[in-house]
């Protein structure tokens, strides 16, 4: 997304090596322990290459409100490090990091929204939640 932000799809274990080596210092899981996607271990692989790990699991049929609120304080709090966000396929991040980026960085609608449909055309569950935050914050 730019020099200190990047979304994908969910990494094996031995992915976090090239995160690392990348020059990111945190990474944050949207993905819930349950999903077939999930990585067994995951904490530890990360934590292994000395990057922070924070897990932030957002069901896929019903992102809420309270999912982003967690996720924006968390981007403050991390706010001076470069930060990795993945989910299984890179919907969930790349959703949450387009909101991110329009209501908390004050990125052009049009230039992040061209970067999340570069990604994915949100369905309709993520569709609405996308309208619903944008206009809370109106």
């Amino acid at each position: 997304m730019d020099d200190r932000l990047a979304t994908a799809g969910q990494p094996s274990a031995e992915q976090f090596r090239a995160v690392r080596s990348g020059g990111y210092q945190s990474v944050i899981n949207l993905l819930p322990a349950d999903s077939i996607s999930a990585v067994t271990g995951e904490q530890a692989a990360v934590e292994e290459q000395g990057l922070r790990y924070h897990h932030l699991p957002v069901v896929w049929e019903a992102p809420t409100a309270e999912d982003f609120a967690r996720f924006c304080a968390l981007m403050q709090a991390e706010s001076d490090r470069r930060i990795f966000v993945h989910c299984a396929v890179n919907k969930r991040a790349s959703a949450f990091v387009f909101l991110y980026r329009v209501l908390r960085l004050g990125v052009a609608y049009e230039v992040a929204a061209r970067d999340l449909l570069a990604v994915w055309q949100p369905d309709a569950v993520w569709s609405r939640f996308i309208e619903e935050r944008l206009a809370a914050a109106a």
